[in-house]
């Protein structure tokens, strides 16, 4: 086993804000595994909503924006600093008491909602309540800690654990089978493109919504069809045309996502990028008979599925770009640009380089 370093290099959230909350730091200390626990080498740690929502305190409903009593995922406070990242592609680099010594030197992605740390019906996240991957060296939860053998790149591993499991509980939740027409919303981001690659890997017919200069790469995908954004998703599929919808947008437009869903249709949401607040028209709810699912904790076959399929070879993750993690501030304001389709992820410093000091991120 490697000599583990003292300190780290991490990104510190210092509080909630902008980019400029976000402290790059050298000299951070290791954290040691306790019971339970693994601590990993971290190789690639991915870019998700989540990071920018819970620095901003989007998830609040307190009227107190600057410092929202209830800004992480699970209605808490968030205690700073915090170091994000919800995806972890690493290599285990020492175990706390109980577990197996012969997991280090396994090459690991870990799941980011943290199933055996679960209180009071909710689950712990990694990078929200507990300190995530954007740094060299992370510790967590052995249990949701699962072995990865495939020829796939630390990148690309790096995008699985968040966008892509929560596309695999939407798609279960909503019970999307082979034949069956899904319309899946935000196709080119995260967790959408993920939700197409997955629902075209489950034998659906994929319906997409994405900008027009982005449709060839969500058809390359698996989408069957790509409904340009901004354009009347009603007029264009037609009322009662739709199995299930995967939705991460939300916003003005969503009583077109009820109107085409045909009667005993699944709605799944996992996201509101466009809205939190929309309009609802019971009677078309309990007219079609329609389920409405809200999905946030994942079920226990998300993740032993996902990592299934990768070492099966039936999922490639799509990648856009990479940054070095001292570069988190631009891969954000990239990533909330939306030119990208895909994931973008940060590749952290070899442990070999750790030098004393602190840098603007």
């Amino acid at each position: 086993m490697q000599t583990l370093p003292e300190t780290k290099c991490a990104v510190l959230l210092v509080g909630h804000g902008g980019p400029d909350q976000l402290v790059y730091r050298r000299d951070v200390p290791v954290p040691l595994p306790g019971p339970g626990e693994l601590l990993i080498a971290v190789r690639a740690a991915g870019v998700n909503n989540t990071d920018i929502n819970t620095r901003i305190g989007w998830y609040s409903t307190s009227t107190d924006d600057a410092q929202p009593e209830d800004g992480s995922w699970t209605g808490a406070s968030l205690t700073f600093p915090r170091i994000q990242g919800a995806d972890v592609c690493g290599e285990v680099v020492a175990v706390g008491d109980g577990v197996d010594a012969g997991r280090v030197g396994e090459r690991v992605i870990v799941q980011s909602c943290l199933r055996s740390l679960e209180r009071d019906g909710r689950e712990q996240w990694l990078g929200s309540e507990l300190d995530g991957g954007f740094a060299q060296l992370v510790r967590a939860p052995a249990a949701d800690t699962y072995r990865v053998e495939c020829a796939l790149t630390d990148a690309q591993l790096a995008a699985v654990p968040c966008s892509y499991a929560t596309a695999e509980n939407l798609l279960g939740r909503a019970r999307v089978a082979h034949g069956e027409r899904v319309l899946i919303t935000g196709a080119s981001g995260g967790v959408g493109s993920a939700a197409v690659l997955l629902a075209a890997r489950r034998g659906a017919e994929v319906v997409a919504i994405a900008a027009a200069d982005k449709a060839a790469a969500v058809r390359a995908l698996g989408a069957a069809r790509v409904v340009p954004r901004g354009e009347s998703i009603e007029a264009l599929l037609g009322r009662d045309s739709i199995d299930a919808v995967i939705d991460v947008v939300g916003g003005a437009r969503w009583p077109e996502l009820l109107a085409v869903l045909r009667p005993r249709g699944r709605y799944a949401v996992s996201g509101a990028i466009a809205g939190p607040l929309v309009e609802l028209d019971l009677r078309t709810l309990y007219l079609k008979d329609l389920t409405l699912l809200g999905c946030t904790s994942q079920d226990a076959d998300v993740f032993p599925n996902l990592v299934g399929y990768l070492e099966r070879g039936e999922l490639v993750p799509l990648v856009s770009a990479t940054y070095p993690l001292e570069q988190i501030a631009q891969a954000q304001r990239d990533f909330e640009a939306k030119r990208h389709v895909g994931k973008l992820v940060l590749i952290p410093p070899p442990l070999t380089s750790t030098p004393a000091g602190t840098t603007a991120a």
